[in-house]
């Protein structure tokens, strides 16, 4: 198991209250969202914000990062993918909440992509289930595996409609697996966007975290 670590952000006054967690896609690293979290900070007091950079160097971007390899892009390979990855990602949320002193349910999971993938899997998984699990252009593994799910934690996903990495039907097909499984999901397509977050989904994942959290936004994003 490979440990990680990655920004962090941390609330300007007080003790922390709520942890988002941030995972990047495939061939970036955690300083690509971020930034994310500082435009959300001022809506989301006492919050910290983290972003890990994946365990594993990217065979097609040498700068960047990836949670498992991709090279036959099929379900089998993401489910293997996101099975390896799990203990890794487990142990460095168990380390953020202690660190922070914070209950499990006071945990969010911001995906995007390849870090969507990651954090449905583990999120749905957990031994406490986080509050909310915000995945944006991203894909669900083993969605026949649901049934592992220890909980039901608050869904959003959204996704662009001209998506060509994750095609726009891998949302719409999580979100009926999820549905399914009784799982609460909320699902947003972006007419015209591709892959990628515009400023219209940035507002939705913060109002689902404010909701999740208990957090009134002090001022409208």
């Amino acid at each position: 198991m490979t440990e990680i670590d990655g920004p962090r952000i941390m609330p300007e006054d007080g003790a922390p209250t709520a942890l988002v967690v941030f995972l990047h896609g495939y061939g970036a690293d955690g300083n690509d969202l971020i930034d994310i979290g500082q435009s959300w900070a001022p809506y989301l007091p006492g919050v910290v914000f983290v972003s890990p950079h994946a365990p594993q160097p990217c065979g097609m971007a040498p700068m960047g990062r990836q949670w498992f390899p991709l090279t036959l892009r099929d379900d089998e390979e993401r489910w293997d993918g996101v099975l390896d990855a799990r203990p890794s990602l487990d142990a460095f949320l168990d380390a953020e909440l202690a660190r922070h002193g914070l209950t499990g349910d006071r945990l969010v999971l911001v995906g995007f992509s390849q870090g969507t993938m990651m954090a449905l899997h583990v999120g749905l998984r957990r031994p406490v289930p986080p509050a909310a699990i915000v995945g944006y252009s991203g894909y669900l593994a083993g969605a026949d595996h649901l049934h592992e799910a220890t909980g039901k934690p608050a869904i959003t996903l959204v996704h662009g409609t001209h998506d060509q990495v994750l095609p726009v039907r891998s949302s719409e097909s999580a979100a009926k697996a999820l549905e399914a499984a009784g799982i609460p999901v909320r699902l947003h397509l972006r007419p015209g966007l591709g892959h990628g977050i515009d400023h219209a989904g940035l507002v939705l994942g913060l109002e689902a975290i404010g909701g999740a959290l208990d957090i009134a936004l002090p001022r409208s994003p």
